[in-house]
């Protein structure tokens, strides 16, 4: 008898604690919730990246993933197993679940997050609905909120597509290539104004941008236009020259491309825009090694004008993804023959991007149904990427 009411007050005892504890945990008062405001303070974002898993492989990745296949960012998955999911409360023994993807959508409305009672539970002020609770001491932070706030309002997906990578993908290129002294409109359209390639304009009109490599002690002088409206004007209309002369280089012949990036139909050398969607894909259909040649190429019959623009397209030897991805080999699309080497020289060797944003723009590319499939995998599917360790020859299937 005595063991026994030594056990039963023991647990007496504890249950009283347990009580206690719980008591204090779920109080909704005092200096720990203090003037708290668990409102959402961002803002939609569409360049922003949010996936539900933290890993994903890219869907033209090597069969034994590269370290370009992966595209690996936080996740919402991985916020709501720290602050949610953890094994002592919703991913243990209390309910509701959240700990797999089905579970998570039980409580989410898809493309409307104010309707979804996970971003209730998140942000809301009602104390006694906030989860975490607010006396935890683990209140979510205004990235996480941010990520999941996206995640729902693309569509809450379980595995990301095109919607996903293709924004996030053309901020990292704009925002890491578009710079005042790389592919940026204001250093071509200005190298051509100082050259006199732009009727009315003069090196007056343009600024000079001096660049020194830290590592080789280059220096480099780049010209930028100064005028917006006049730089958008030319940049647009090369472009349209560029589209209508590749249409057609017969019926289109005087449309051939007279200004190039590099000397001498420029005052110094420089790279093509790539500051808009629109940038991106003329130099993925029209790469810059086919537009910007570095000999001569053409010369007109009747006028003598010489071109350093290349009359097939399809004759190129660097594309926006062997420039940026150094697991990869391109073959011209018009030879059939691979490089040598690796070409990631525009993402200094995946030095300049990680390598989850290498597998970002990489899984945009081949998902984007604006890129041709020439452009992804050769005539007739024989491939044009092959991967360095392996040759494996990405092909559509």
């Amino acid at each position: 008898m005595k063991k026994f009411s030594i056990i039963k007050g023991t647990t007496l005892f504890l249950g009283v604690m347990l009580v206690s504890a719980s008591v204090l945990q779920c109080k909704k008062t005092g200096d720990v919730v203090k003037g708290l405001d668990r409102s959402f303070k961002g803002t939609s974002d569409t360049t922003l990246y949010a996936s539900f898993y933290e890993s994903n492989k890219v869907s033209s990745g090597d069969v034994v993933a590269d370290v370009n296949d992966i595209v690996k960012f936080r996740g919402v998955q991985t916020i709501l197993h720290e602050y949610c999911a953890t094994s002592n409360c919703h991913g243990g023994p209390i309910s509701p679940k959240f700990d797999t993807y089905t579970d998570v959508m039980r409580y989410v409305v898809a493309g409307n997050p104010d309707g979804s009672k996970l971003w209730e539970y998140i942000t809301t002020n009602n104390f006694d609905k906030a989860m975490p609770p607010v006396n935890s001491n683990h209140e979510l932070g205004i990235s996480d909120k941010t990520l999941i706030y996206n995640w729902i309002v693309n569509g809450a997906k379980e595995i990301p597509d095109i919607k996903d990578f293709r924004p996030a993908a053309v901020a990292l290129i704009n925002n890491g290539c578009g710079s005042a002294n790389c592919h940026n409109e204001a250093t071509a359209t200005g190298g051509w104004a100082r050259k006199g390639l732009i009727p009315g304009l003069t090196a007056a009109d343009t600024t000079q941008f001096t660049f020194t490599n830290q590592t080789t002690g280059a220096v480099t002088v780049y010209c930028l236009l100064s005028n917006k409206t006049i730089r958008d004007q030319v940049w647009n209309s090369y472009k349209d020259s560029v589209r209508k002369f590749y249409s057609d280089t017969l019926a289109y012949a005087s449309f051939r491309p007279w200004k190039t990036f590099a000397t001498p139909r420029s005052a110094s050398s420089t790279r093509g825009p790539l500051q808009t969607y629109d940038d991106i894909l003329l130099d993925i259909n029209y790469p810059k090694s086919i537009r910007s040649n570095s000999s001569v190429v053409y010369t007109d019959p009747v006028t003598l004008t010489q071109y350093y623009v290349k009359g097939n397209f399809l004759s190129a030897t660097s594309s926006l993804v062997s420039r940026t991805d150094s697991t990869l080999l391109l073959a011209s699309p018009f030879t059939g023959i691979y490089a040598t080497s690796q070409q990631g020289d525009m993402a200094y060797g995946d030095g300049g991007l990680k390598s989850n944003e290498v597998a970002l723009i990489k899984a945009w590319y081949f998902a984007d149904p604006n890129i041709p499939d020439v452009w992804k995998y050769g005539n007739g599917n024989v491939g044009i990427f092959k991967y360095r360790k392996t040759g494996n020859i990405i092909i559509k299937h």
